[in-house]
């Protein structure tokens, strides 16, 4: 629903709507299978209660704004970073909860496109009196919420593929072993931002070459972890792996074939870890089949750190929505293996606008987005 109503935008509404879209950052990677909304209460140019969604998805923004709010909301406007829902989910609708609390204006970054909502709950406000008016911070929220928009319209998550590049373009030494690329400095900023994904995922040669923890290894952040999706066509992750063997402490999921046997799903399943079955293209998984079932499962935001195979598998299928490449000024040689298999990084990064770029320590962070 495109809606086609006269602003009644007041010279505060970007500052307010800013910190509501603060607030929902705050959660991202930590709401699904819900987006991180948040929301402002104002009141005589005063803000009087902030809420942002909860670990889980519930409660929402709104209703955890008004919870703090308590009393005070009679005649006050609310700040929201995407329009409030007005269907019964597992929670009553944010659009009712906002009508019963006397709210008299309410400002949206963004109409949801969930077609359960896509206008609705704008609509319902209205006809109860409430002045509504939606845009102000609206580039920003589409970007926040960027993993609950692809899900919905694309019926997959957001994926974001994150590569670290040495000097000289290289990811890996040859053999495919690892290599120290990046800083500390740069290793805790993709810590942060593991902890704004709802999944990270690899494939079976990242597991077996670098027995990665893929946890978000930050104090006081370890329990923001993402879940663990691991490829591996043959079931061929060793039991006591990192993965693995830590499972009942984070997630760990696993894409297979249908042709492992039983017997071995079963004992993967039975140290905790999720087996998902899914056909195979040109002998390796159909990737738009795995990340169909991430958004089926909730996940909305997948970053992945599986290396060239896995990288360029999804460039070919044109499944990158953005981009994170860490440059290190450390060099690897001609030996070393390129960023993405068989094809040059402009593959990837063309298709792309790059976004903007931070320095940390020696290393170069760049962002790329499809814009």
């Amino acid at each position: 629903m495109n809606e086609q109503v006269a602003s009644t935008a007041q010279p505060d509404d970007e500052r307010f709507m800013r910190l509501a879209l603060a607030l929902g950052r705050r959660n991202l990677g930590n709401t699904w299978p819900n987006p991180a909304v948040g929301a402002v209460i104002v009141k005589e140019g005063v803000v009087i209660a902030r809420g942002w969604t909860q670990e889980g998805g519930r409660p929402h923004a709104e209703v955890e704004a008004l919870r703090r709010a308590r009393k005070a909301t009679q005649g006050a406007t609310m700040y929201v970073s995407l329009e409030p829902c007005s269907h019964q989910g597992k929670t009553p609708p944010c659009a009712d909860a906002i009508i019963r609390a006397g709210i008299t204006r309410v400002v949206s970054a963004m109409e949801d496109p969930n077609p359960e909502v896509a206008g609705q709950g704008h609509e319902r406000l209205r006809a109860k009196g409430i002045t509504v008016d939606v845009g102000p911070g609206a580039e920003e929220a589409r970007h926040i919420h960027a993993g609950h928009i692809t899900r919905i319209t694309k019926g997959r998550p957001h994926v974001t593929v994150k590569l670290a590049i040495s000097a000289d373009g290289k990811v890996g030494l040859a053999g495919r072993k690892p290599a120290a690329i990046s800083g500390e400095a740069a290793r805790e900023r993709v810590f942060q931002i593991r902890a704004a994904s709802d999944a990270i995922l690899v494939g079976i040669g990242t597991v077996l070459s670098d027995d990665p923890q893929l946890t978000c290894r930050l104090p006081g952040m370890f329990e923001r972890s993402p879940v663990r999706v691991v490829l591996d066509e043959d079931l061929r992750v060793p039991l006591a792996t990192s993965v693995v063997a830590t499972v009942r402490e984070t997630p760990t999921w696993v894409f297979t074939s249908h042709r492992p046997s039983a017997i071995a799903e079963e004992i993967l399943q039975q140290k905790g870890c999720k087996v998902f079955r899914v056909e195979e293209d040109k002998g390796r998984l159909d990737l738009n089949q795995v990340l169909n079932e991430l958004a089926e499962q909730g996940i909305t935001r997948c970053l992945v750190e599986g290396g060239p195979i896995v990288a360029s598998s999804l460039v070919a299928a044109n499944l990158v929505d953005e981009a994170i490449l860490v440059r290190g000024e450390k060099t690897i040689g001609d030996t070393g293996i390129g960023p993405l298999e068989g094809m040059p990084l402009e593959a990837m990064t063309g298709r792309l606008i790059l976004r903007g770029s931070e320095k940390l320590a020696t290393d170069t962070i760049e962002y790329f987005d499809r814009g």
